[in-house]
């Protein structure tokens, strides 16, 4: 054993003298070049971290950053049914090659790698973590301005390897006006600080609903109490985001790049 020069960011040993953490970041394909990546979360499921995902994206792609989407929610995978991308993935001897949309942004989801897009995933969270690298690792994406990365909810073992494996620039989470919105942002932003990741804001999905007569709001869970919360957390909120049957249709028929990006174009300039 060679003596030990106490410079621990040159020593590959695990030794009682480490001082430095290592780190467990994954190098992207030799052919990717992505500036900055965002990742969507939240504490629980059900609150549209999928819908922001796509709608920021195509805010993003309007905006003319060439934009991507790794699509990280293994088990319950629909960015590509909500951007009209159905069929496979096609490979080259130097990765994965993503699929794009109309207007070039870049997706890849474990949806494009099975036969049956309708067959369910079963598999144990190591192998679903691997994947999540793999996604990274050996997918050409090319030349990309933001990768948005849809999360699945809580904290779990693909959160954790997103947080621990690809180099994050910040996150977004998102919640809904529900009572449980108070534990759902703290348990997000608590597992960003422990992890050193920058919390860009909340986003409120299901926020409220406009009377097709006259216009008024309706807010279907009761008072919203999200500026309250951000407030006490210290995290701006970015936007509040309606049930407007427009989207969902949208979304149903592959079209959300169609939709109007409304409070996203705020949500873009805080981004970048």
């Amino acid at each position: 054993m060679s003596e030990c020069t106490h410079d621990c960011s040159s020593c590959g040993s695990d030794c009682s003298e480490r001082t430095q953490p290592q780190s467990f970041i994954e190098p992207t394909n030799s052919c990717s070049r992505i500036k900055k990546v965002i990742g969507i979360v939240s504490g629980k499921g059900g609150v549209g971290k999928s819908l922001v995902t796509g709608m920021l994206a195509s805010a993003m792609a309007k905006e003319n950053y060439r934009t991507a989407v790794m699509d990280a929610d293994i088990t319950g995978p629909s960015i590509p049914k909500m951007f009209g991308i159905d069929g496979r993935a096609d490979g080259s001897e130097k990765g994965i090659i993503p699929a794009e949309t109309s207007n070039g942004i870049k997706i890849m989801s474990v949806n494009l790698l099975l036969d049956n897009p309708t067959d369910p995933v079963i598999w144990r969270g190591p192998v679903i973590a691997g994947v999540v690298k793999q996604f990274w690792s050996e997918v050409v994406w090319g030349d990309v301005d933001y990768m948005f990365v849809d999360m699945p909810p809580g904290t779990g073992d693909v959160p954790l390897t997103v947080f621990q494996s690809i180099p994050l620039d910040g996150i977004i989470i998102v919640a809904s006006p529900q009572e449980l919105v108070a534990m759902i942002v703290s348990k997000a932003a608590a597992m960003a600080n422990m992890m050193h990741i920058p919390i860009i804001g909340v986003i409120e999905n299901m926020s409220y609903v406009l009377c097709p007569d006259c216009g008024k709001k309706i807010y279907l869970y009761g008072e919203s109490h999200i500026d309250e919360i951000c407030e006490e957390n210290n995290i701006p909120l970015l936007c509040r985001i309606p049930i407007d049957p427009a989207i969902s249709s949208a979304c149903d028929e592959g079209k959300i790049e169609s939709v109007d990006g409304g409070c996203f174009r705020d949500v873009v300039k805080a981004i970048i």
